[in-house]
């Protein structure tokens, strides 16, 4: 039987994969300290990597494929290859943000200002090439982490730290100076496994899967049952992905309606769906939404 060796991340990225494969339809089990998981797909042969180190053995071939953060592709220098951006967060357009932060009351105002200054961060070549792109010559140290405490103690006089909404900064009264880079969560191959004919299947299979339960998880069906005459004013009211399923009720002049809509609008729609006639209104969960 053919295996396709995928890399999990593990870490901050750990549970949250874990989650989005289980709503895919993949039973996922993690023993202990064990970085062998065991998975309900036999063709499947899952390892947990540090989501940092995940490119390099993508990009070795002791991986077929993988899951890891675009930063990471591109601090490793990797020549692998993107098949899809896994955006976890609800909001779709969520990426997250390497950058540039020092104290509230630093004179720092630009990168200009970093001349001969030292930053420490993870990613010291993505820092070094921006700096090198600014023209600016300063020393960039690796950080363990407690990044931005070093930042707070003078230690350093700027970190290069990741961030979704700064409020973390904030709180450690840091101030950012500039962006560094973007990155999202990416399942990641290497040309010789998208070669091979079975494992580019099973790959493009397995990101359609994950792909169609990150849409689902902010997303509900909505179903009812309504009278054929207040129809068009409900059809006004419902968003739908293309247009809603309709089919006929045993009760003359009724029919039943389902749509798929985002979830944050359900509690706006009910009310004006109920208002314009619509009745018997459920509305659920969604495992996968497929494109």
């Amino acid at each position: 039987m053919q295996k396709l060796k995928l890399g999990l991340p593990k870490g901050s990225l750990q549970e949250a994969t874990i989650k989005v494969f289980e709503k895919a339809g993949f039973k996922i089990y993690v023993s202990g300290r064990s970085y062998f998981p065991t998975i309900d797909d036999a063709e499947i042969e899952p390892v947990l990597l540090r989501a940092q180190e995940m490119s390099r053995y993508v990009e070795e071939k002791a991986l077929d494929c993988g899951i890891t953060g675009a930063d990471w592709v591109l601090e490793n220098g990797s020549k692998v290859v993107s098949l899809a951006d896994l955006v976890y967060a609800k909001q779709s357009a969520v990426k997250v943000r390497w950058v540039l932060a020092v104290p509230e009351k630093s004179s720092i105002k630009t990168v200009k200002d970093l001349q001969g200054k030292k930053i420490a961060t993870e990613i010291v070549h993505v820092t070094k090439k921006y700096l090198k792109k600014n023209n600016v010559k300063a020393e960039v140290e690796f950080s363990w982490g407690a990044t931005e405490a070093k930042v707070a103690d003078g230690l350093v006089d700027a970190v290069v730290e990741l961030t979704e909404t700064g409020s973390s900064l904030r709180a450690h009264k840091l101030r950012i100076v500039a962006t560094i880079c973007e990155s999202t969560t990416q399942f990641i191959t290497n040309n010789e496994s998208l070669k091979d004919p079975w494992k580019k299947a099973k790959m493009e299979q397995i990101v359609m899967l994950l792909e169609g339960a990150i849409i689902a998880s902010h997303m509900v069906g909505l179903k009812m049952n309504v009278e054929e005459k207040n129809f068009e004013e409900i059809r006004e009211i419902l968003p739908s992905l293309k247009e809603p399923t309709i089919s006929a009720l045993s009760r003359e002049d009724w029919i039943a309606v389902e749509t798929v809509i985002e979830e944050g609008t359900a509690r706006i729609l009910i009310p004006q769906l109920k208002k314009a006639g619509a009745q018997g209104i459920v509305e659920y969960p969604l495992n996968k939404v497929i494109y």
